[in-house]
């Protein structure tokens, strides 16, 4: 027992000093959690600040972005067909002589209306004229020796035989003599028909080849213009629809006309098929050659919302608009704002497009400055420089 008492009583001073060592360990314990806790609220408070200011921030208004608008209004719209062409005479030809011979005379200037007959260049035809005269002359005398013998006949003094002969041998002179009458004629040159003559390089004394071309004569009023129609809108025009052209070069200038003809098959590389229109040209305005443009009036009238093409927005998920509304803009103000929409849009012409539906009319639609906007964005109009809406623009200089 004594041992044992011993033995604990020798152990209790060994265990006394490991409570100093434990609050040893646990002292910096609590420091590093108290930083970290402080480390931690400082973050904390940073992000606190951080958010609270943008929150701030989100609360001031964006400015508003500056657009062009105009309302979607109805218009009155001829559907129509545009394309381009070229002039073309309704009459046109090089003239040329079939024979040769040298310029005896010349009867136009270059520039003047002539008329169908009208002799525009004499050839020397003296030899020509002397042969037909000598051929005239040999068939009078062939017509003698059959009345001649035609009387024998009667008596029997000649056969039947030698009064056919002589029938045939003056049908044979007289065609030689209309043969040399026909050369004759060859030999003055005149118009085909009624025209404007244009500029000639010959001149008297000069001699002419069979097929020189002499100079050009034209027909101007009335005349055609030829275009191309793709096959997709060929049956929207019929022969006998009105056609209005214009010009470069002649500056507000119209000219009337109809479809008189279309042609009878398709070109295999464009898929377009080529129609004519003759065109009232009572002042020769129009040239043949020249680049023209033809809108034929295909159908009635129709009515359209209409707007500046520069307003639609095409994508490939669908064709869009802005549209200007007014709303709150969360500060207890109004405030124009953009929403867009789809729409789906009609034909055009000039400056314009026509809406099929998506709109109605009265809308106020943004027609410049799309490319800045989203749904909701604030926006300002400006009047200013606001694109057009004429169905027929024209250059603007400024």
């Amino acid at each position: 027992m004594a041992d044992l008492d011993s033995g604990s009583s020798t152990a209790h001073p060994a265990a006394a000093p490991q409570a100093p060592r434990k609050r040893r360990l646990l002292r910096p314990t609590l420091i590093m959690l108290a930083v970290v806790l402080l480390i931690v609220a400082l973050i904390g408070g940073v992000k606190f600040a951080q958010i609270s200011k943008l929150i701030a921030q989100s609360k001031v208004p964006l400015p508003a972005a500056v657009v062009t608008a105009s309302k979607a209004q109805y218009q009155d719209w001829q559907p129509s067909v545009a394309a381009v062409g070229s002039i073309k005479t309704v009459r046109g030809v090089d003239l040329t002589t079939e024979v040769g011979g040298i310029v005896r005379s010349i009867g136009f200037k270059p520039g003047q209306e002539v008329a169908a007959g009208d002799l525009l260049v004499q050839l020397n035809a003296d030899s020509d004229i002397a042969q037909l005269r000598a051929l005239e002359a040999t068939a009078a005398l062939a017509g003698t020796v059959l009345k001649r013998d035609r009387a024998q006949l009667t008596i029997k003094a000649v056969s039947q035989a030698q009064v056919e002969a002589d029938e045939a041998d003056l049908k044979a002179k007289l065609a030689a003599a209309d043969q040399q009458r026909a050369l004759v004629a060859k030999k003055s040159i005149r118009a085909p028909f009624a025209g404007r003559i244009g500029i000639t390089a010959i001149n008297p004394g000069q001699y002419l080849n069979p097929g020189d071309k002499i100079a050009s004569l034209q027909t101007f009023d009335p005349i055609y213009i030829d275009f191309n129609v793709p096959q997709a809108q060929v049956q929207q025009v019929a022969i006998g629809q009105s056609v209005t052209v214009s010009a470069d070069g002649l500056g507000q200038q119209s000219f009337s006309g109809r479809v008189s003809s279309i042609d009878t098959q398709f070109d295999p590389n464009t898929r377009n098929v080529t129609m004519e229109a003759t065109i009232d040209n009572p002042k020769h305005s129009l040239v043949p050659g020249m680049f023209a443009r033809a809108v034929v009036a295909s159908g009635g009238n129709q009515r359209y919302l209409t707007l500046p093409q520069t307003s639609v927005t095409y994508n490939p998920y669908g064709t869009t608009v802005f549209i200007a509304s007014e709303g709150d803009d969360g500060h207890g103000q109004k405030r124009l704002s953009a929403q867009q929409t789809f729409i789906q849009t009609g034909p055009t012409r000039g400056d314009q497009v026509a809406v099929l539906s998506g709109l109605k009319e009265g809308d106020l639609v943004i027609t410049s400055g799309q490319m800045k906007l989203k749904n909701g964005s604030p926006v300002q109009i400006e009047e200013r420089g606001a694109p057009l809406n004429d169905p027929a623009p024209t250059p603007q200089e400024h």
